[in-house]
């Protein structure tokens, strides 16, 4: 048997990749911050976005960050897919300096202003660098100073810590789901990221939204259990679909009754999530993988 060895030079781990190097002094103040997490395709975006809305026609100043490679987190508030905050980063050599707002920054639907945060290439780096990137970006630029709410949508259900480092910043997290076990399954680990950053930050949980689904018993059973509540629900509606189509919120489709009921919802959501960060948060327990297994499902 012929052994062969790999002579391949070695360098240390990270050297060539974008890392997380987060500012402890980069911290959003005065805004309360709201950050979306949930299983990927689940509706986060479709969500943030006519949240955004919604804050907008309470007369709050939003601010809404996607955190996905993509960039498709504002584009029914804009109406374009924007450049990235690396994207421009990369084509300044990282001089921040050298960025106007213009750049990163563009106004939305009913004044929401958006930012693509996007991320470092396939397997090149950790997506809290770009985070970190972002945010320290609008302070440099003083965009949080006349901000009253920043939601950050972020990438599927990812909870390594550099996709969790909007935790660090948020002061709830709002988990979207459907009525079905893998997103529920999802949201556990979800449940279970934002207990570990908990210990060190104060983002807390805000609640649970249920999209895309008829019924929510299965949602209220998982809550039920480990200590969580419903916010809000969103049935699986063409004009949801169809909102997305024509890149626009739901609050720009045409008048009907089932349309009013939705954009009730979501009035009814941001009201509440403004006023729930100014009461005692929720404290949920994540299950283990068995015990969901052994909750879920029909007798």
């Amino acid at each position: 048997m012929t052994i062969v060895l790999d002579r391949t030079p070695k360098r240390p781990d990270g050297e060539g990749s974008v890392q997380v190097h987060l500012d402890p002094n980069a911290k959003i103040e005065g805004a309360k911050v709201f950050a979306v997490y949930g299983k990927g395709g689940i509706g986060k975006s479709t969500t943030s976005s006519n949240l955004s809305v919604a804050f907008s026609k309470l007369g709050k100043r939003v601010l809404q960050i996607g955190c996905d490679p993509k960039h498709d987190s504002t584009f029914t508030l804009t109406k374009c897919l924007m450049p990235t905050v690396i994207d421009v980063l990369e084509q300044v050599n990282f001089h921040s300096e050298e960025l106007r707002v213009e750049d990163f920054v563009y106004e939305g639907y009913n004044g929401v202003m958006c930012v693509e945060a996007g991320g470092p290439p396939a397997g090149t780096g950790c997506g809290g660098y770009v985070v970190g990137q972002t945010v320290k970006l609008l302070k440099e630029h003083h965009l949080l100073d006349d901000t009253d709410v920043v939601i950050f949508d972020v990438l599927g259900d990812v909870v390594c810590g550099g996709f969790a480092a909007p935790l660090q910043h948020a002061d709830r997290a709002v988990i979207v789901t459907a009525n079905d076990f893998d997103s529920i399954y999802a949201m556990n680990r979800i449940v279970a990221a934002i207990l570990a950053k908990s210990k060190n930050y104060a983002v807390r949980l805000g609640g649970v939204v249920c999209n895309r689904s008829r019924g929510t018993d299965q949602v209220e059973k998982f809550n039920s259990a480990v200590g969580l509540e419903l916010m809000a629900h969103f049935q699986d509606l063409d004009v949801i679909r169809r909102s997305r189509l024509k890149k626009a919120t739901l609050f720009e489709m045409e008048d009907s009754p089932e349309l009013a009921a939705v954009q009730a919802e979501y009035m009814h959501l941001a009201e509440a999530l403004w006023q729930g960060t100014d009461q005692e948060p929720k404290v949920a327990q994540p299950m283990r993988d068995r015990d969901i297994f052994e909750l879920l499902g029909f007798d």
